[in-house]
């Protein structure tokens, strides 16, 4: 009897197959619409493998696992359209990775919090654990993305080259610490809060051999870069409809932004479904500070050699934004509790975010 290939494996090989014949290519309507698809099989195939993954390393670990692969694979996307785009690339890093910290903040986390509260009424947890990383993302757009808006010694809202290494390697330096604080002088700040009513369908499961959690980091990065490529590949596409809708060229980004983002929004619904909304949280504030720990560094390293300027600072409706965000998120926090309410709010700050994408 021949053994049936599961379907998370044959996704994400078969969307990278795709993948590597069409890169450099124009793509035509009808074959977009087919990579799209292959698109949303290689993002469940990535939430299934991260699950696994987490299943036998344990939380927050597992968060960590996939808010990394993520920004990694992101950062070097924005390497290779920055490399290329000279004088038109200026603002790449910045429009991304605050498109990255609005979705992650507002959407994925407001998101999460919708749906727990929605099931179990009130969402429990850690306060500790949740408002130490708010803090860790304010102080990181802070430095990264505020600050240049504001410095003088460059014109314009970007950071001299001594500002803006001080700013890579302080961006770095709190994100490793935050790693090690996360994961182990105090790991028990970030674990799932017990909720009432709540069924974790891990808890009395077996974990995975570590053959199987091997085989699945390795096909939950080959999701991920294909999940990214494929991204890269389609916005072409996406440029097109845009500009057929009357949207700014730079709402290109943020849709490049969410499709990248998609295998942890799923990943974090469905702890919150199972009653588990601090690893939904993990996951949103993670990834927040992990956009900007990791691009930060990369792209100031990446300017030695990249030609034309960048703009890192955020202009007056961004700061708006930010602001608000953090003050939300703050009262959010916390408590160490939460109602839909909050989520609804957060979502709410996402829709003003895209509309302001849209008309700014």
């Amino acid at each position: 009897m021949v053994k049936r290939v599961p379907w998370s494996v044959v996704a994400p090989v078969l969307a990278f197959i795709a993948l590597a014949l069409t890169w450099g290519q124009k793509i035509e309507p009808l074959m977009g619409l087919f990579m799209a698809v292959l698109l949303a099989g290689a993002v469940l195939a990535a939430v299934h493998h991260a699950e696994v993954v987490a299943h036998r390393v344990g939380e927050p670990f597992g968060s960590l696992v996939l808010a990394i692969a993520v920004t990694v694979i992101e950062v070097a996307l924005i390497v290779t359209l920055m490399a290329g785009g000279g004088h038109e690339t200026a603002t790449l890093a910045r429009d991304t990775v605050f498109a990255a910290v609005m979705i992650t903040t507002n959407g994925i986390a407001g998101l999460a919090l919708l749906l727990g509260s929605r099931r179990y009424g009130v969402t429990l947890f850690n306060d500790q654990g949740s408002g130490s990383a708010l803090a860790m993302v304010t102080t990181l757009a802070t430095l990264s993305l505020v600050l240049p808006t504001f410095t003088t010694s460059k014109p314009g809202p970007q950071f001299s080259p001594s500002q803006l290494a001080f700013a890579a390697a302080a961006s770095l330096g709190l994100y490793l610490l935050f790693v090690f604080t996360q994961t182990v002088r105090h790991r028990d700040f970030f674990l799932p809060v017990a909720q009432k009513g709540a069924v974790d369908d891990n808890r009395h499961a077996e974990p995975p051999s570590t053959r199987v959690a091997l085989r699945s980091l390795g096909l939950l990065l080959v999701a991920l870069v294909t999940v990214v490529g494929l991204a890269k590949v389609e916005s072409p596409i996406i440029e097109r409809g845009v500009a057929a809708v009357g949207f700014p060229p730079s709402f290109v980004g943020v849709v490049i932004a969410m499709l990248v983002l998609l295998p942890e929004t799923l990943a974090a619904a469905r702890a919150a479904r199972q009653g588990r909304l601090q690893i939904s949280l993990n996951l949103a504030y993670g990834s927040a500070m992990a956009s900007i720990g990791l691009t930060i560094p990369t792209i100031a390293l990446a300017s030695l050699w990249l030609s034309g300027p960048l703009l890192l600072g955020l202009g007056p409706t961004q700061l708006v934004l930010l602001i608000l965000t953090v003050a939300v998120s703050m009262l959010t926090v916390v408590p160490g509790r939460a109602t839909r309410l909050e989520g609804e709010v957060h979502l709410a700050l996402l829709a003003a975010y895209l509309f302001l994408s849209i008309v700014p």
